[in-house]
């Protein structure tokens, strides 16, 4: 199944990464993308914070109609172009019912293992592993289709932490180095048994001087290359069940370049580059 959802409002005010999503989009040039349609509640600066997330209303009526959608699809395996971090609470916690024991791989520059009462923002694509976890809003909790567990969890290119998600990632000895080892990452993943992945791809995990179009810069990031090896290699040794793209901004298609070969990995589209 593939999924369109600009989804923007877990980010307050962002609303650039809509449009940066309809970019992908647009590169792409895919019409089997199933579009999900945002809602019409106000958001952004007009937008009400309830249960400590901004938005709040806005967000879960959208992901509820995501919900719907991938339960009446029921697919083996989901592609999503979006759209802010908060969306992977519904394909994430669907695949995890699904396959047992799912490895989900966290490129991101950002923890976003946030509880809502402890997020300094309050902006909901700052929460969306800790909801996953079971640990979020109990009002969103009927969103999920599954919880998962910390041990799940596996960052890559995260850097910029809160320091009480620090602890919550300390907590639980969940996988986040400073800088990834693909080969260790591969032999920890095994060791877990874990078979099926889910790739989330947030492109401020990359450091910035590679690709800057980002809702965020967050200096000393992993480069371009370090990406598309590390999805190769997880490829090649684990069956991929789903990956997305998020929170590129740009709305220009040329300025996509530097990141092609990584859409085209996680979408499972051709037209790889050569360097």
């Amino acid at each position: 199944m593939k999924i369109y959802f600009p989804q923007w409002q877990g980010s307050g005010t962002g609303k650039v990464i809509e449009n940066g999503a309809k970019a992908i989009l647009d590169y792409l040039n895919d019409p089997e993308f199933l579009h999900i349609p945002l809602s019409k509640i106000s958001a952004g600066e007009d937008g009400e914070k309830k249960h400590n997330i901004n938005n709040y209303d806005a967000i879960t009526e959208q992901l509820a109609h995501l919900k719907k959608s991938i339960d009446q699809e029921q697919p083996n395996a989901i592609k999503t172009i979006g759209g802010d971090c908060g969306l992977e609470i519904v394909p994430v916690s669907y695949l995890n019912q699904k396959y047992p024991n799912l490895g989900i791989i966290w490129f991101d520059a950002h923890a976003d293992i946030n509880k809502p009462c402890e997020s300094p923002s309050c902006n909901f694509h700052g929460m969306p592993l800790r909801t996953l976890l079971g640990e979020g809003a109990e009002d969103m909790n009927s969103l999920l289709f599954s919880t998962i567990k910390a041990s799940q969890i596996h960052y890559i290119g995260v850097r910029d932490l809160d320091d009480l998600e620090q602890i919550r990632i300390n907590e639980d000895e969940i996988y986040a180095p400073k800088k990834t080892n693909i080969t260790e990452l591969i032999h920890i993943l095994k060791s877990k048994n874990i078979t099926n992945l889910y790739l989330h791809f947030d492109f401020d995990c990359l450091e910035p001087k590679d690709y800057d179009k980002t809702y965020y810069q967050v200096p000393q990031g992993i480069t371009i290359t370090e990406a598309e090896e590390a999805i190769k290699a997880l490829q090649e040794n684990f069956i991929i069940v789903g990956s997305s793209v998020l929170e590129s901004i740009t709305t220009e298609l040329s300025e996509l370049q530097p990141i092609a070969n990584i859409i085209h990995l996680l979408m499972n589209t051709q037209n790889i580059i050569t360097k």
